[in-house]
């Protein structure tokens, strides 16, 4: 049972991902039209730059007085959430699993 929750858990990541790979590309691609000084701080090829990860998990986007921004980068953030809480459980439950064996 604590295998299938686990496999669960992935299940989540996964949707997490896919949730990612949607609003994340959009967000940058807005950034760069929109707010060309931060899109020069993030640099060329920000999708898994560790700066601009760390800008939308820390909520940077908040200080920015733009709605559209906000509506792009909050399910992004939520899906980067859900994904990194998805897989930490799953590897959870498997260490538990592996621990109980």
């Amino acid at each position: 049972m604590t295998l299938f929750l686990a496999l669960c858990f992935v299940g989540v990541a996964i949707a997490g991902l896919s949730a990612f790979l949607i609003f994340w590309p959009l967000t940058l691609i807005h950034i760069r039209d929109r707010h060309p000084a931060l899109a020069a701080d993030f640099g060329a090829g920000a999708f898994l730059k560790p700066q601009s990860l760390r800008w939308l998990l820390g909520r940077g986007f908040a200080g920015i007085p733009d709605p559209s921004l906000s509506g792009l980068a909050t399910p992004a953030r939520i899906a980067l959430l859900v994904m990194c809480g998805g897989l930490g459980m799953a590897l959870a439950l498997w260490l538990f699993s592996q621990a109980m064996t």
